[in-house]
């Protein structure tokens, strides 16, 4: 099993003996990593961990989302000029909440909203995780804590990282590194 994480800090309490792959910020770093470490290995299942930003009030806590949308590619209109692009994969086994993921850092409360009506939750690296585990036929697993509320708090994205991270490491500790 394959735990991926963007950032070092959001993986600071992975478990002892965890075969983790840190990618960078953003879809095509992301994108990128994981295609070439799976190129390299068998792996049974890949567990994308991190935060997210909260789309909707109220929403706190650690979330295994079912669904995750690209939010920021026009798929739409490109498959109406004939270019068909999937930009939304089901992920087994989640808890029933939808994580959209583009490569904007979400502060706008307008964008806040917009995002809202179709997800639970904003990331930067969770669709392009899972498009290379689809097209390399890797279950995945998505974990995610919200760390902010996809505004202005997002900036105190560094002072609520540590927390954020015992949760993931505990998340994956209790369940013997997502074998579930």
């Amino acid at each position: 099993m394959l735990v991926v994480s963007a950032t070092g800090a959001e993986a600071a309490h992975v478990p002892p003996g965890a075969d983790l792959l840190v990618t960078g910020i953003g879809k095509v770093r992301a994108a990128s990593a994981v295609a070439r470490r799976l190129a390299l290995g068998d792996y049974r299942r890949v567990i994308n961990i991190g935060t997210a930003g909260a789309l909707r009030d109220g929403r706190t806590g650690l979330f295994t989302p079912s669904r995750v949308v690209e939010h920021d590619i026009s798929a739409a209109e490109l498959t109406a000029m004939g270019y068909h692009l999937v930009d939304e994969w089901d992920v087994a086994g989640g808890d029933g909440s939808v994580l959209a993921t583009g490569d904007m850092f979400v502060t706008d409360p307008l964008h806040r909203e917009r995002l809202g009506r179709r997800a639970d939750l904003v990331d930067m690296e969770g669709a392009a995780v899972a498009q290379v585990c689809g097209q390399s036929g890797v279950p995945l697993r998505l974990v995610k804590v919200v760390s902010d509320n996809a505004d202005d708090s997002a900036f105190d994205w560094p002072s609520v990282i540590d927390r954020a991270a015992r949760e993931l490491g505990d998340w994956l500790d209790g369940t013997r590194f997502g074998e579930v």
